[in-house]
C-alpha cells in the first residue's frame, strides 16, 4: 500500500481524503444524482465502492431494508472474487474470517450395504492449482459490510440511502437527468412520503423480482426446474467424519451438498426435497424444516446430525433464467443506454454452484468503472453499451454450467454409471466457476489477439493473470496484479526487450505530446491518475539501475511532485521468488506491451514498436477533450 503521496498520514491510510462530492455529502437522499443504484447487495455495494473513487461523480445508493443485510443467503466466494477484494483493499482480512475449502470428499453408498454411505473420492479444491487465491465460504452480510466500508473511506464518502423502496421509472428522451425515479420512504422520519429523484444512469441491482427490470420492459427468460431442495446454517453435533470439508453426498434416501461456514462451527446443507410435481404451484416451499432435517439425516445413515440450533433455512426450486438484455435499448434502437441491471435482477440460478453473489459482483465491476469514465469525461457515452455486450454472455454461460452441475448433483444412484463423474466434472471445470473463463469478446476497449504470441500467458479480453516479480526499489518480490487497485485506471504493463532499446523509444512516445498521457489525462491531474503505467526488465533486480530508467517509470505525483518509486520491476528469481513472469506467462524477449482495463481485464497486447497501433486502441476507448461531460 501506498500513502504519504500527499503529505503525511498519521492515521488508519486505508481511509482515503475525501474529496468532490464526498466533502459535504448530504445525509439526506438528494432531488437529482448522476448514477443512482438501486438495491445493496453485491452488485450494488461493489458498484458503490467503485463509484466512490470517482468522487466528481455524484451517486446515490437506495435500499427498502432499515439498515444492513444481517444475515445473507449466499456464501461461497470464488478465487476471482477474493483477487477482486485484493483489488478493493481487504481481502486480506476476509481471507482471516473466512472458511478455506482445501478439500471437497464425495460420498455414495456403500456396495457392501447400499443403505448406508462411504466415502467415494477425495479431491483437493481447484483454487490450490489455478490460483494464488483460496475458495472461501463468508457469509454475504460480511462481503457487504466490507465493501460498504470501502464506498464509505472513499473519496465520495458514499453511505447507503436505507428505508427507501423504488416504486417506478420514466426515460425521458432529453433533460441533464433525464430518468425521472420515482421512491417511497419505508422507515425513518419520512415513511410513507413519495418523491421523485432525477437521475442520468440508474441501476437496479435489486434481485430477482426487480422493479427497475419490469419498468424497463426487461423479462426473465427460463423457467424452474422440477426439483426442490431445502437449504440450512445449522450448528450440530454429529458423528459424520467430513463435517468440517466441503461434500457431495449422494444415497438412496437423496442427495446432500454439504459445505462448513466460518467460525469452526457453522455448516451450510442443502438438502435434496426431490421432484416437485406439475400441480405442486410452489407448496413444496412450505415444507417444513423439521422434515428437511430428518431428509438430511435419512441420507446420511449410518450418520446423523443433533441439530442445536438453525440460523437461517429455506426452501427453493431450481430456477434458470437470464434476462433478455441487461440495459433499457432495444436492438432496434440506436441510442446510448440510461438504465442498466445487475446481479440477480438479471439472471438467476441454483445456489448450489456457488455462483450467485460472485457473478453479481463481476456485473458491478464491469460497470463502475465505465460510469466513472463516462461522467467524469474520459469516455464517449457508447462505452456503456459495451456492458450488456459483454456480461449477458457470461450470465448465458452461467446458466449452462449450473444447470449441468444441478442435474448432476440430483441423479438418483441408479443413475450414476461412474461414481467418479461427479468429482472428475468438478475439478474438470475449475477454472469456470472459479471465474477465470470470462474472456470478453473485441470491441472498442478489447483489440483483437493478433499479437498474442508476444504474451501468450495474458490472453486478450481474460482477466490479467498475475505472477511474481521483483520491486527494483527494495528487492522485495511482489505479484505485479495485486498492486493494481479498484481506482478506475487503465493499467499498461511494459515488458522489455532484453537490449532495452525498444522500450526507450515506447517510453519515450508514452510521456510524449502525441502519447495515450497526454491526449486523455486532464489537465491539472497527476501524470499517473488515469494510466498507471509500470515496467518490468528481463534479469535479476540487482543488475538494474532504478535511476536510469526512462522518466515515464519514476513520475512525480501528489501535491509535493514526489517520485513513486514502485513502478520498475525485474522477472527473474532471486532468493525470495522462483517465477518468472516471461516464462510464466510467455512474453517475448522482444518485449510487449500489454494493456489491462480498470476491472483487471487485458484489453490489448502490442509489441512495443507498435505506438500509432496503442494510441489508436485508446482514441477508441476515450475521449481526447477531458473537461468533464457536467462541465460542457
Amino acid at each position: 500500500m501506498q500513502f504519504h503521496h500527499h503529505g503525511y498520514v498519521s492515521g488508519d491510510p486505508r481511509i482515503q481524503d475525501a474529496a468532490g462530492t464526498g466533502l459535504d455529502r448530504s445525509a439526506e437522499l438528494t432531488d437529482q444524482t448522476d448514477v443512482l443504484i438501486v438495491g445493496s447487495g453485491p452488485a450494488g455495494m461493489l458498484l458503490a465502492a467503485q463509484m466512490s473513487q470517482f468522487p466528481g461523480v455524484t451517486t446515490r445508493l437506495i435500499e427498502r431494508r432499515d439498515g444492513r443485510l444481517a444475515l445473507g443467503q449466499a456464501d461461497g466466494i470464488q478465487p476471482r472474487s477474493v483477487e477482486t477484494f485484493q483489488a478493493f483493499g481487504f481481502a486480506e482480512r476476509i481471507v482471516a474470517e473466512a472458511y478455506n475449502i482445501a478439500y471437497m470428499n464425495f460420498w455414495g453408498p456403500d456396495p457392501e450395504d447400499p443403505r448406508k454411505i462411504i466415502r467415494t473420492a477425495r479431491t483437493e479444491d481447484y483454487a490450490l492449482k489455478i490460483s494464488e487465491f483460496p475458495h472461501l465460504i463468508v457469509n454475504q452480510a460480511r462481503v457487504l459490510d466490507y465493501f460498504a466500508e470501502a464506498a464509505a473511506h472513499g473519496p465520495g464518502r458514499i453511505l447507503p440511502d436505507y428505508g427507501v423502496e423504488f416504486v417506478g421509472l420514466t426515460v425521458h428522451e432529453d433533460g441533464e437527468y433525464p430518468v425521472a425515479v420515482r421512491v417511497r420512504h419505508v422507515a425513518g422520519p419520512r415513511a410513507g412520503e413519495e418523491r421523485t429523484i432525477r437521475a442520468k444512469y440508474v441501476v437496479g441491482c435489486d434481485g430477482a423480482r426487480s422493479g427497475v427490470r419490469e419498468a424497463i420492459g426487461r423479462t426473465h427468460v427460463g423457467a424452474f426446474a422440477a426439483h426442490a431442495w431445502g437449504v440450512m446454517d445449522v450448528l450440530v453435533n454429529t458423528d459424520f467424519p467430513d463435517w468440517r470439508t466441503k461434500c457431495a453426498i449422494n444415497s438412496s434416501a437423496g442427495n446432500i451438498l454439504h459445505i462448513p461456514r466460518e467460525g469452526g462451527y457453522l455448516s451450510r446443507m442443502y438438502i435434496d426435497l426431490g421432484e416437485v410435481a406439475a400441480d405442486d404451484d410452489h407448496r413444496v416451499r412450505q415444507t417444513p424444516l423439521e422434515e428437511v432435517i430428518r431428509r438430511a439425516n435419512e441420507i446420511l445413515h449410518p450418520y446423523s446430525i443433533d441439530v442445536k440450533q438453525v440460523a437461517w433455512h429455506s426452501v427453493y426450486e431450481v430456477g434458470h433464467r437470464v434476462t433478455d438484455k441487461f440495459d433499457d435499448v432495444d436492438p432496434d434502437q440506436d441510442h446510448d443506454p440510461r438504465v442498466f441491471l445487475a446481479g440477480d435482477a438479471c439472471h438467476t440460478h441454483s445456489a448450489k454452484a456457488g455462483q450467485g453473489m460472485n457473478v453479481s459482483m463481476q456485473d458491478g465491476f464491469n460497470l463502475g468503472w465505465k460510469l466513472g469514465h463516462v461522467l467524469t469525461g474520459l469516455a464517449p457515452a457508447s462505452l456503456l453499451s459495451t456492458y450488456s455486450s459483454e456480461r449477458q454472455p457470461v450470465a448465458q454461460q452461467l446458466i449452462d454450467f449450473d444447470r449441468e452441475w444441478s442435474s448432476l448433483m440430483a441423479r438418483k444412484p441408479e443413475d450414476i454409471s461412474d461414481p467418479t463423474e461427479l468429482a472428475t466434472f468438478y475439478l474438470g471445470t475449475a477454472e469456470f466457476p472459479s471465474g477465470f473463463m470470462t474472456q470478453y469478446a473485441p470491441s472498442m476497449i478489447v483489440a483483437d489477439a493478433a499479437h498474442q504470441d508476444l504474451a501468450t500467458g495474458f490472453p486478450v479480453g481474460k482477466r490479467f493473470k498475475s505472477v511474481e516479480v521483483v520491486r527494483v526499489c527494495d528487492g522485495n518480490a511482489v505479484h505485479l496484479g495485486h498492486h493494481a487497485r479498484a481506482d478506475g485506471r487503465w493499467r499498461v504493463y511494459a515488458f522489455a526487450d532484453a537490449e532495452g532499446e525498444a522500450l526507450e523509444r515506447w517510453a519515450a512516445f508514452m510521456a510524449g505530446e502525441d502519447g495515450p498521457i497526454a491526449r486523455h489525462t486532464p489537465a491539472g491531474a497527476d501524470v499517473d491518475a488515469v494510466f498507471d503505467v509500470k515496467v518490468v526488465y528481463p534479469g535479476r533486480f540487482e543488475d538494474i539501475d532504478v535511476t536510469s530508467v526512462p522518466e515515464l517509470f519514476l513520475p512525480r505525483t501528489g501535491p509535493l511532485g514526489l517520485t513513486d518509486w514502485e513502478k520498475v520491476y525485474a522477472a527473474a528469481p532471486s532468493s525470495w521468488t522462483t517465477a518468472d513472469i516471461f516464462a510464466e506467462r510467455g512474453i517475448s524477449a522482444a518485449g510487449a506491451a500489454v494493456v489491462v482495463r480498470p476491472d483487471q481485464y487485458v484489453a490489448a497486447v502490442l509489441p512495443l514498436s507498435a505506438t500509432e497501433e496503442l494510441a489508436a486502441f485508446f482514441r477508441g476507448a476515450m475521449r481526447t477533450e477531458t473537461t468533464p461531460l457536467a462541465a460542457r
